[in-house]
């Protein structure tokens, strides 16, 4: 009875359905468009196989976006009423955008270094929390140089943190001569201390042809300053990086605060640049 009749039904409609879509798989359009369908397949196609990492650790460029300034310094800059950063230092203007500081430095110039990543612990209700800490010295090896100190949980993003930092931190290191003025300036100009934490730092003028005579830590950064003739005297507690770092940069940056004989020429007194391009301030006023 009807037990009987299932496999007959079911063979029937079966045969039915390949008969609708046997038509349809040959009468499959030829060419272009049926290339494309063959090849959505499990194969990869144009992916490429680069992962795109960047260069190093927490330095990848990615997808570069148009620079749009959010400060009246940025706005200047961009538009090229400021022509150089010495503009900025004369003015004594804060930088809050490094895109500032990559506008007048080129990516050739401008060099950054990791100086070091060290785990750090904080101790709440839960456990240790950890995350890293880095130092970055950056400088174009011309008399400019910068230091970044970022923590963050991945050491990625306390790295480029750290980059940004020492973009915004980069001030004019003052270089001078050692006996006669002949040829470039080659060491610092006069004896300069720096300190922080339990790091003293002093640099001491040298002759042309010594070289950095300190240890690893202030070589790079005065290196990184453009200084090639140095003497350098540590005292305290030097092992301690982060510190002895800021010690050396503090004793490098001040060399533009001692006023020297050559600096006495009178300097006509400039109108300040927010109150020079005010008209144009006001017409790019950001929303």
């Amino acid at each position: 009875g009807g037990r009987g009749r299932g496999p007959f039904f079911c063979f029937l409609f079966v045969f039915q359905y390949q008969t609708q879509q046997t038509p349809m798989a040959d009468n499959q359009p030829t060419g272009e468009r049926g290339g494309e369908e063959r090849g959505r397949g499990r194969g990869r196609g144009g992916r490429g196989r680069g992962r795109g990492r960047g260069r190093g650790r927490g330095r990848g460029d990615g997808d570069k976006k148009e620079w749009k300034p959010v400060t009246k310094l940025g706005r200047l800059v961009k538009d090229g009423k400021i022509k150089s950063i010495e503009e900025i230092y004369f003015h004594c203007l804060c930088v809050k955008e490094p895109e500032i500081i990559d506008f007048f430095f080129s990516k050739d110039a401008l060099k950054d270094e990791v100086l070091k990543v060290m785990p750090v612990q904080k101790q709440t209700t839960a456990g240790q929390r950890t995350r890293f800490k880095a130092f970055v010295a950056a400088g174009d090896h011309n008399g400019h140089l910068g230091l970044g100190v970022k923590c963050a949980k991945e050491v990625a993003i306390a790295i480029r943190g750290a980059i940004v930092n020492a973009k915004l931190s980069i001030m004019p290191v003052r270089r001078g001569y050692w006996g006669s003025t002949i040829e470039d300036p080659h060491t610092v100009p006069m004896k300069t201390t720096g300190r922080c934490g339990g790091s003293l730092v002093r640099l001491i003028p040298a002759p042309r042809g010594t070289g950095i005579v300190a240890a690893p830590t202030p070589k790079k950064l005065l290196t990184m300053a453009g200084i090639q003739d140095c003497y350098t005297s540590a005292r305290g507690q030097t092992a301690t990086l982060g510190n002895f770092a800021k010690a050396t940069f503090q004793a490098a940056t001040r060399t533009y605060t001692f006023l020297t004989p050559d600096l006495w020429e009178q300097q006509e007194l400039k109108k300040d640049v927010f109150r020079e391009h005010s008209d144009f301030l006001k017409k790019t006023k950001r929303n």
